[in-house]
């Protein structure tokens, strides 16, 4: 039998920033029994899949769904797209951005890379003046595309993706807009359609609530124009056929249907919440955590509060404490796991998940776990932050009432 917890008792807190925590009702989805992929049972369950998803990306154009992680939906946007060499002006906001930037290098397009200085930028969202300013001076359009990523991970910061748009329009510039909202999506609030994205990366495994080997691209008319004419090779990324398959619930490959199941069942939890209450919780979470982090006396990774995420916060450790340390601690003694800081921050800080199937106990615990772990690990804290995120959640206004039988 699969040993996935070495502990002796209870559950483990899986509080990284993602994969979250599977809840047992798409678990129990994702159980049923395979059907034929080509059958009409499978075709009422895609339809009903990639309507559903739509209101997700709150977009009435096409949504393509892979069989892969958000890496390979990174590609898709790529490759569907951009043609060999095209210059692609991108933005640094952490380690994912980089990452990306990293997948363009290979793909052989010609990212521009620019970002506020140093660590400065891992502390801060993307910057539209900046981006602005490039294509002002860009008067021959050699860019073809913007990409920015709109929650980073990797730091705990959520961009202004409809500043972004405002930015590029105002240069009169025709690139397009290209987004990875692997770990947004379903947690913070996004607008396709309204924000003039051409392509909208994300994953099912953060907001979404699933395993990872599922994601997305949400694509524009614009977006589909500029398609017909890419020449970076793909064949298993191709968006026509695939969409073409999905007007009748279909994939022109081998879906993977149990995934699929799952998916449905979190399209509906979120839908039956509805999607202004998740993000008001997700925001009440990240709000009662940081109220923490500074009880506690320690930095925010995220500088600016106009960015902050509603998806993860990034506890930034005193000088000469290794994060690293303080999180192995932690999952020795409490059986949590927290999000390690990645690239050139790594073992500065730690990462707090607060995202999907999280609710306020949830997160005391997980703030509990923390604070117990900072202290054992000899990290001078002003106060306790668990008291300052129960006096915050005890008072919130945002909760929810449930109505139960008599």
């Amino acid at each position: 039998m699969l040993k996935l917890d070495f502990h002796p008792s209870g559950r483990h807190f899986l509080q990284i920033p993602g994969p979250s925590p599977v809840p047992d009702r798409i678990l129990r989805a994702m159980s049923y029994p395979t059907i034929d992929h080509r059958g009409p049972e499978f075709g009422a369950l895609g339809r009903k899949v990639l309507a559903d998803i739509k209101k997700i990306f709150k977009t009435e154009q096409p949504v393509v769904i892979y069989p892969a992680s958000g890496t390979g939906a990174w590609e898709a946007a790529l490759t569907n797209t951009l043609s060999p060499g095209d210059h692609v002006l991108m933005f640094e906001t952490g380690h994912f951005s980089t990452l990306w930037k990293k997948m363009a290098e290979n793909l052989g397009l010609k990212p521009e890379f620019i970002g506020l200085p140093g660590t400065d930028g891992w502390r801060r969202g993307v910057q539209p003046d900046m981006i602005e300013s490039r294509l002002r001076a860009d008067t021959a359009h050699d860019i073809k595309a913007v990409c920015v990523v709109h929650n980073e991970t990797s730091t705990g910061v959520t961009s202004d993706i409809a500043a972004v748009r405002r930015a590029i329009d105002a240069a009169g510039h025709p690139a397009l807009l290209l987004v990875d909202t692997i770990s947004g999506l379903g947690s913070a609030d996004y607008r396709h359609d309204e924000w003039g994205v051409d392509v909208t990366v994300s994953g099912s495994q953060k907001g979404l609530m699933l395993p990872p080997g599922i994601s997305f691209n949400a694509v524009s008319p614009k977006a589909l124009e500029a398609g017909r004419h890419a020449r970076l090779p793909r064949a298993f990324w191709g968006w026509q056929e695939i969409i073409e398959a999905n007007k009748n619930g279909y994939w022109p490959y081998t879906p993977n249907t149990n995934l699929l199941y799952g998916l449905s069942e979190a399209l509906d939890m979120i839908l039956e919440e509805g999607l202004d209450n998740v993000f008001a919780r997700h925001q009440r979470l990240a709000e009662a955590t940081r109220r923490a982090v500074r009880a506690w006396g320690l930095e925010i990774q995220c500088q600016d509060p106009a960015v902050y995420s509603p998806v993860l916060t990034g506890v930034v450790m005193p000088q000469g404490v290794d994060a690293d340390e303080v999180r192995k601690r932690i999952y020795e003694r409490f059986d949590m796991s927290l999000g390690q800081a990645l690239g050139k921050i790594r073992g500065t800080m730690f990462r707090i998940g607060h995202l999907g199937d999280c609710n306020d106990l949830t997160l005391m615990a997980t703030l509990a776990g923390c604070e117990m772990g900072l202290q054992i690990s000899g990290v001078k804290l002003a106060g306790s932050g668990v008291v300052a995120a129960m006096d915050y959640l005890a008072q919130a206004k945002d909760t929810p009432s449930l109505k139960v039988a008599a």
